[in-house]
C-alpha cells in the first residue's frame, strides 16, 4: 500500500475524537449507562481515548472493553476464523447502552459482527457504533452514531488509520493498493 495524502494529522484526529466524546454524552443525556467496547485492533485505542476524553468533561471512568469479533465474520472461511487477540468485557452490558469503536466504517460486515459479538454476552439497551472514518461503500444496512469525518473512497484507495499505541504514530492517511 502506496501512502497518498495525509488526511488528519495527530492534532485534528484528536479534535474530531473530542467530538465525538461530546457527542456521545449528548445523545445518552449523560454517561450513567455508558460503556465503550473497541473492536480489535484500532477501535481499541479508539475507545480508550473517547474514555479518556469522557472522564474530562464528566468526571467519570466509564467502562472500556475490547472485543475481537473473528469468529462472528461471514467474509471468512471457517478455518480463517482462528481468534488472535481475547475479548475483554469484564463488566456486566445488559441494559447499558454500548459504544462499539471502530477506526473505519467500510461495508459493514465488520460492524455486523461486533453487533453479534456483544450479544453474546447479553442484552444491552442499545448498541452505537462511532467510527473514526466512514468511507461509504456500504453492503449492508449500517450506519455510524458518531463519526469523526467522512471521507468517500474509491474501491481502489484504501484508509490507514494509525495510532500511537498500536503503530507508533497517530494519523490517518488515505492509500492505493
Amino acid at each position: 500500500m502506496k501512502a497518498k495524502v495525509t488526511l488528519l494529522d495527530e492534532i485534528t484526529l484528536n479534535r474530531a475524537l473530542v467530538r465525538m466524546s461530546h457527542e456521545i454524552v449528548e445523545k445518552n443525556r449523560g454517561i450513567n449507562d455508558v460503556v465503550l467496547v473497541g473492536i480489535r485492533t484500532r477501535g481499541v485505542p479508539m475507545a480508550k481515548r473517547i474514555g479518556e476524553n469522557i472522564k474530562r468533561i464528566e468526571g467519570v471512568q466509564l467502562n472500556i472493553g475490547a472485543i475481537d469479533i473473528t469468529h462472528y465474520r461471514d467474509d471468512r472461511t471457517l478455518s480463517e476464523r482462528t481468534s488472535v487477540n481475547a475479548t475483554e468485557i469484564d463488566f456486566d452490558i445488559q441494559d447499558k447502552n454500548v459504544i462499539l469503536c471502530d477506526d473505519v466504517l467500510f461495508t459493514g460486515r465488520t460492524a455486523r459482527a461486533a453487533i453479534e459479538a456483544v450479544l453474546h454476552f447479553g442484552r444491552p439497551k442499545s448498541i452505537q457504533l462511532a467510527v473514526l472514518v466512514d468511507r461509504g461503500h456500504r453492503e449492508l444496512p449500517i450506519r455510524a452514531d458518531y463519526v469523526g469525518k467522512n471521507i468517500p473512497t474509491s474501491l481502489q484507495e484504501q484508509i490507514a488509520v494509525k495510532f500511537s499505541e498500536t503503530d507508533g504514530e497517530t494519523n490517518i492517511m488515505l492509500c492505493e493498493d
